[in-house]
């Protein structure tokens, strides 16, 4: 069972953009991350994206093989003060 946890900060933005960047849909990329071992939905991962739901640590591994990115990518700006 998937457990909302209080959201602390918020990546979804950067979630989406990787995504975006790498032209995938939410349907494919929850198809990869299945195929992977990551038992994740597109319902799941569309909470990810709009910061409804934190991601897990096994699917932001699994996303930063597939994307081929630094960890530093799904948190830049995230806690910047300006």
């Amino acid at each position: 069972m998937e457990q909302k946890i209080r959201c602390d900060l918020n990546m979804g933005d950067n979630l989406r953009r990787l995504r975006l960047d790498h032209k995938i849909s939410q349907e494919k990329l929850c198809a990869e991350l299945q195929r992977r071992g990551c038992d994740i939905g597109r319902s799941t991962y569309a909470k990810y994206e709009a910061g409804e739901l934190n991601i897990k640590a096994s699917v932001l591994v699994e996303l930063h093989r597939i994307y081929d990115c630094s960890y530093e990518d799904f948190f830049a700006g995230i806690g910047n003060k300006e």
